[in-house]
């Protein structure tokens, strides 16, 4: 089954370390994430750091489905995406690996 990346950065707006709009957001993803675990799906979720280990350069999410369709089925659920407080893409990944 192949796997899809969603990439995205926080809009400007939500930046600032006090935002408690983006605070709140980012507690219904990590729930929406557990939601989808126990449901089955083979998901990863998390944020990009720097070499100081300061975040900032956006996130990153990595499900296995079955289809882009699907992928984008769920992917747009999101409440990250729902709140509207990300830019994002959703890609397929092609393991060249195997």
């Amino acid at each position: 089954m192949p796997f899809f990346i969603k990439t995205e950065t926080i809009k400007k707006l939500y930046l600032k370390n006090s935002n408690t709009k983006r605070k709140e957001v980012i507690k219904e993803h990590q729930n929406w994430i557990k939601s989808l675990k126990a449901k089955g799906y083979k998901i990863k979720s998390g944020f990009l750091i720097n070499e100081n280990k300061s975040p900032g350069g956006g996130g990153v999410l990595i499900i296995e489905c079955d289809s882009y369709k699907s992928a984008l089925g769920i992917i747009t659920q999101d409440p990250m995406i729902q709140n509207k407080i990300v830019n994002w893409k959703l890609f397929e990944w092609i393991d060249i690996s195997q």
